[in-house]
């Protein structure tokens, strides 16, 4: 993925990160990105795509798709997908799954793990990396990898 610019957050707390996604929801382009969450298990990923779901107002639970892969939404705005890719063995399962499909579809896509689908995803929007730290902090990097990730970034306060 080619950078064409970086931004870095500190999270004191999941209000942080509640609040952020908040932000990110009323950004005009969202529902045509596509945006890969990076970090270690227990980061933090799955909480923020959570709140971000709420806030573009995904009703009812909100599950994780660790043992599906895919969990599909539906909002006034569009179609979301969120994948979680980490049980995959080899990025030609992502394929195999029928993914290429989604990805060519509008709509927001969200995608954890996607380390474990390399060379099968279609380039990022935006990449999201959350590294928790010693407290309940976590350190951001937001790096926009294609115009529409910029105007993202750009647009957030």
């Amino acid at each position: 993925m080619s950078i064409l610019e970086t931004r870095r957050l500190l999270w004191p707390d999941e209000g942080a990160a509640q609040d952020f996604a908040v932000s990110l929801a009323r950004v005009p382009g969202l529902m045509n990105a596509s945006i890969e969450l990076h970090g270690s298990l227990g980061a933090g990923k799955t909480t923020l795509v959570r709140h971000l779901l709420r806030a573009l107002g995904v009703p009812g639970r909100v599950k994780s798709p660790s043992y599906t892969v895919m969990e599909a939404y539906e909002v006034p705005s569009g179609p979301i997908s969120h994948f979680d890719f980490y049980r995959f063995n080899e990025p030609r399962e992502w394929e195999d799954a029928g993914f290429r499909d989604v990805f060519t579809q509008p709509g927001l896509k969200l995608s954890e793990w996607p380390e474990k689908a390399v060379g099968m995803l279609p380039p990022a929007d935006l990449c999201i990396r959350i590294e928790a730290l010693d407290d309940d902090s976590r350190q951001v990097e937001l790096q926009a990898g294609t115009p529409l990730g910029l105007a993202l970034l750009g647009a957030l306060p």
